[in-house]
């Protein structure tokens, strides 16, 4: 690994972990975004989309990546 994945802020690095995690039902992903990162769930979407892109957060979770990252396409492919 590369120094390059340090350089991922403390805030990406609780998104990437966040998004590993699986929730019992509508609603409660939301909440516990708000109650555990203190942000909106806009905001926390905005932030993941852009890890996506983010070479440094590929090395850092490649499994959590690439699997958004074809899931992010095939609903693309859909619009």
């Amino acid at each position: 690994m590369t120094d390059d994945v340090d350089d991922l802020s403390v805030r990406d690095r609780a998104v990437l972990a966040f998004e590993r995690a699986s929730w019992a039902g509508p609603g409660a992903k939301e909440r516990a975004i708000r109650e555990e990162l203190g942000i909106s769930p806009t905001r926390y979407h905005q932030l993941l989309n852009a890890l996506l892109d983010d070479p440094r957060a590929l090395a850092h979770d490649p499994v959590t990546v690439n699997r958004l990252r074809r899931v992010r396409e095939a609903q693309r492919a859909r619009r």
